[in-house]
């Protein structure tokens, strides 16, 4: 796919996706999801790619939605066409017309095979920070903004925000930026929880950059993408014995591979390691998470 509103760049295994409606401050429309879509299914099929940074062109990060429609911005049927109903005459939600883009989104990058960087530029509301969610470590430039700004548009949180929200900062602080709808800085969002690192903006893309080189060197490209699945499904998880037994399966068919033999011998050889296994062709078949279907 040839993307307009995002920009694809791959340096030293680390991809950066680059929102790139810089006169719109990058703000999120239908081009932008399929085109956000398309690129994490190029980068989990790419093995050179080992790390992903998500950023802002210009000086916002998104500005949340398109809002050029007017006052028809959120109305489906007015911009897509009617949806289906049922005999009765209410909405039939199985409809694909009726489900949210921004969770489309987030729902994808939920299930990267690579880490996932939100190096947070300028200015990021609505879909702007909810998209950012399912990614893995929010780095912040001094000069971000961010809001959950929907109660103030008369909408909800989408992008599936109220499962990733209130796990990552916790339902008191969560409640209150959505109760709110204000937008506040970055500093707040550190102490929030909500970012783990707010710095100047020139540091902000290197800093980014040293903290995925970290992850790419040295390590097994399939264990990251394993450590990565497992952390965040366990987040829904009821009971511990859940995180045993699919730690249980990930040890036992990461133990007898190449991997991991080449691991423990580099180790004991005083050498680096050359991990050989790929993301692309050696991923475990045991876990229904990363089974093709899902990608289709």
């Amino acid at each position: 796919m040839a993307y307009e509103t995002i920009k694809y760049e791959v340096a030293e295994q680390i991809l950066t996706i680059t929102l790139n409606r810089p006169d719109k401050l990058n703000a999120f429309n239908a081009q932008m999801q399929s085109e956000l879509i398309d690129a994490f299914d190029a980068a989990d099929k790419d093995d050179n790619v080992r790390a992903i940074i998500v950023t802002g062109a210009g000086r916002g990060f998104c500005a949340g939605a398109d809002l050029s429609s007017g006052a028809d911005t959120f109305d489906r049927d007015a911009r897509r066409g009617p949806v289906k109903r049922l005999a009765d005459g209410r909405v039939d939600y199985s409809d694909p017309q009726v489900r949210d883009g921004g969770g489309q989104v987030t729902l994808r990058i939920f299930k990267c095979l690579k880490p996932v960087i939100a190096a947070v530029n300028g200015p990021a509301v609505g879909i702007g920070v909810t998209m950012q969610l399912a990614m893995d470590i929010r780095i912040a430039s001094d000069a971000a903004r961010f809001g959950f700004v929907f109660s103030q548009r008369g909408i909800v949180p989408e992008a599936a925000s109220s499962w990733f929200l209130p796990r990552i900062v916790g339902i008191s602080q969560a409640l209150e930026w959505c109760y709110s709808g204000r937008v506040f800085p970055a500093q707040e969002a550190l102490a929030g929880r909500l970012v783990s690192k707010v710095v100047a903006p020139d540091d902000l893309l290197p800093t980014a950059r040293a903290l995925a080189k970290e992850f790419a060197a040295k390590t097994a490209p399939v264990s990251i993408a394993l450590i990565r699945q497992m952390m965040w499904r366990m987040m829904g998880a009821d009971d511990p014995m859940e995180a045993h037994k699919v730690d249980s399966r990930g040890i036992y068919a990461r133990g007898r591979s190449d991997d991991v033999k080449e691991g423990v011998v580099s180790f004991l050889e005083k050498r680096p390691a050359q991990f050989k296994n790929k993301v692309s062709t050696d991923m475990p078949d045991y876990f229904p998470w990363w089974s093709e279907r899902e990608y289709k």
